[in-house]
């Protein structure tokens, strides 16, 4: 029986490998920034709408895949454009099937980030983390502790940029379940904001405007979000109310 030749690959090959994904996105991301910030915009989207809803209306099913992935390019690879896709999901398909568009694409693009990140630079943090001593392994300990309600906290909170709520989590170890999860529930009431303004985009570029994305600080609509927020935090005080009366 001939035997399998030994791998030739080195341990610092096999390391560089399991960096090479998340190095791709950054890089992607900084090559996106610089070459398509001017491109994807509501005014490429404007010159474009009339094409777009005639090819909706005669290949919906294509339109939506092709959405769905490039919308899912954009969050893999950080690219810019991510309010602008999301807006037009709901200007294509509506307010119920744009919701859904716009968030199975941005989840799947989170996890692409994620599992990039956890199967490199992640896998080493975590391990690191795991065999220190003092202040970190702590620390790591209360977000394993809490983990639902922090990751719930980073999507509803909308001072939290995408991609770090994305790339933190696999740096620091959390359960993949629980990112997938809490991503897919978190990011649905800031997708339907967005959506519902894309849902009106057709008459504001009639008007010769330009959507207003501020609607998302409005009272009405931040005020909804913060509660949510306030009530994934919630078991994290009462534990934290509990620990103190043990002690």
């Amino acid at each position: 029986m001939t035997q399998s030749p030994p791998s030739t690959t080195t341990p610092r090959a096999r390391r560089l490998l399991r960096h090479a994904p998340l190095a791709l996105i950054l890089l992607a991301a900084v090559v996106g920034y610089v070459t398509l910030r001017d491109h994807l915009t509501f005014e490429t989207l404007r010159e474009h709408r009339e094409a777009l809803l005639a090819f909706r209306d005669s290949h919906f099913a294509a339109l939506a895949a092709v959405f769905i992935l490039a919308y899912f390019v954009i969050v893999a690879f950080s690219l810019p454009g991510a309010a602008v896709a999301s807006v037009t999901g709901g200007f294509l398909f509506g307010l119920v099937m744009g919701t859904v568009f716009n968030v199975a694409a941005a989840t799947l693009g989170a996890i692409a980030i994620f599992l990039a990140a956890r199967w490199g630079l992640g896998a080493a943090l975590a391990a690191r983390i795991e065999t220190s001593e003092g202040r970190m392994k702590r620390l790591k300990q209360r977000l394993h502790d809490n983990e639902i309600s922090v990751l719930f906290l980073m999507r509803l909170v909308p001072v939290v940029p995408f991609f770090v709520a994305n790339l933190l989590p696999a740096l620091v170890g959390v359960r993949f379940g629980n990112f997938a999860l809490t991503t897919v529930l978190g990011i649905i009431p800031g997708a339907i904001v967005f959506t519902w303004i894309g849902v009106g985009l057709g008459e504001v570029f009639d008007r010769g405007g330009t959507p207003d994305l501020s609607l998302l600080w409005e009272p009405q609509i931040i005020g909804p979000i913060l509660g949510l927020a306030a009530l994934a935090a919630m078991p994290m005080l009462i534990k934290a109310i509990r620990g103190k009366k043990e002690i």
